[in-house]
């Protein structure tokens, strides 16, 4: 089936008129539920290899996944004790834990728990179930009780990133019960793509690419390559925006926007907890998320109907509070701003703020 979404952004004209022709589509040739096969083309030769690349790498480094990051074992202070009636020692258990792979149905950190006793063995799927999380491999075994008084009682801390995390050594030798768990976000197992050329056009030498990638699915395939495909494209978009200019302040705040992620670039103004004045002016002006805020000329954003001084310093600290701004950076407000616009708010001081 032929997709409706595009993995390169809009060209310039000049750009536009090398491709018009070519009609360029992403077809989906097999798509199971831990694996996926795309045809994406044709393409410009040279194009599907530089393609292929980039998606690869992406794909492996940056795809958010759900992964365990510590346990709780009841009555086990640290990973070199042993657990009575239990066969595997407590270093066993951890790595038969790494292994669980969880399928988050929201964007929360969160807890599940595992309760058992008596003789017999215990699998993934005897941990509690939750709304939030998903385990796909519920046959996987995790532990064999050998006596009827065998008890085990486990908490598990799941939490949302991408690549691999090694456990944190510091916090396991600082706080006592905690064992950490190296955690395999990435829900990618394996990626491969060729290039195969196709028939020439009008003597224009073309080629497709072809994509297949393999999950743990706990994301699908198509989820995966769309994500991968996102993440290039906030990049480009930056370096697409590129001036002449050398100013040293917009650099730094350049540099500062391009550290933020997918996640953190689509943030909604509603997850960050704004004043009702400076939510409604935001939405008023039809700045939903982050990354449409960001995008927004400095001129323009304070040109926003009560929109001052106030509002812009309440969503510099939330930039900041949420780890969006490095401490101490102050966005937006340049010298001379502040006093003219103290002097425009007082103007108007009684607006509604009950903005539809």
């Amino acid at each position: 089936m032929v997709m409706d979404y595009s993995i390169v952004p809009e060209l310039e004209p000049e750009s536009d008129i090398i491709l018009e022709k070519i009609n360029s589509k992403i077809i989906t040739e097999q798509l199971e539920e831990d694996y996926g096969k795309f045809a994406f083309g044709p393409l410009p030769i040279g194009q599907g290899t530089t393609l292929g690349n980039s998606l690869r790498r992406v794909l492996y480094s940056s795809i958010i996944g759900t992964a365990i990051t510590w346990v709780k074992i009841d009555g086990i202070l640290h990973e070199y004790s042993t657990i009575e009636n239990v066969k595997e020692s407590v270093e066993e258990l951890l790595l038969n834990f790494k292994s669980i792979r969880i399928k988050s149905k929201s964007e929360r950190s969160g807890k599940l728990r595992l309760e058992v006793d008596g003789e017999g063995k215990v699998s993934a799927s005897d941990i509690m179930a939750s709304s939030d999380f998903e385990i796909v491999n519920p046959e996987l075994h995790l532990a064999t009780l050998d006596t009827k008084k065998s008890k085990l009682s486990v908490e598990f801390n799941i939490e949302r990133g991408v690549g691999y995390k090694v456990k944190n050594i510091e916090e396991k030798e600082t706080t006592i019960g905690i064992l950490p768990v190296d955690a395999i976000f990435s829900p990618i197992r394996k990626v491969n793509f060729n290039v195969e050329k196709v028939t020439q056009t009008d003597s224009m030498e073309l080629e497709n690419l072809i994509i297949e990638i393999w999950t743990d699915s706990t994301k699908s395939a198509l989820d995966c390559l769309k994500e991968s495909a996102n993440v290039l494209l906030n990049q480009f978009m930056i370096i697409s925006k590129a001036t002449e200019e050398n100013d040293d302040d917009k650099d730094n705040e350049s540099e500062i926007w391009r550290q933020l992620t997918p996640e953190q670039y689509n943030t909604t103004i509603e997850q960050l907890d704004l004043s009702s004045r400076t939510l409604n002016c935001l939405k008023r002006a039809s700045l939903d998320t982050v990354g449409q805020i960001i995008e927004t000329k400095r001129a323009d954003l304070l040109k926003i109907r009560n929109f001052g001084v106030k509002s812009f310093n309440e969503l510099n600290d939330k930039f900041g509070s949420m780890g969006f701004l490095p401490e101490g950076f102050i966005w937006g407000i340049e010298e001379g701003d502040e006093l003219e616009l103290e002097q425009e708010n007082e103007t108007n001081p009684n607006e509604d703020e009950n903005i539809e």
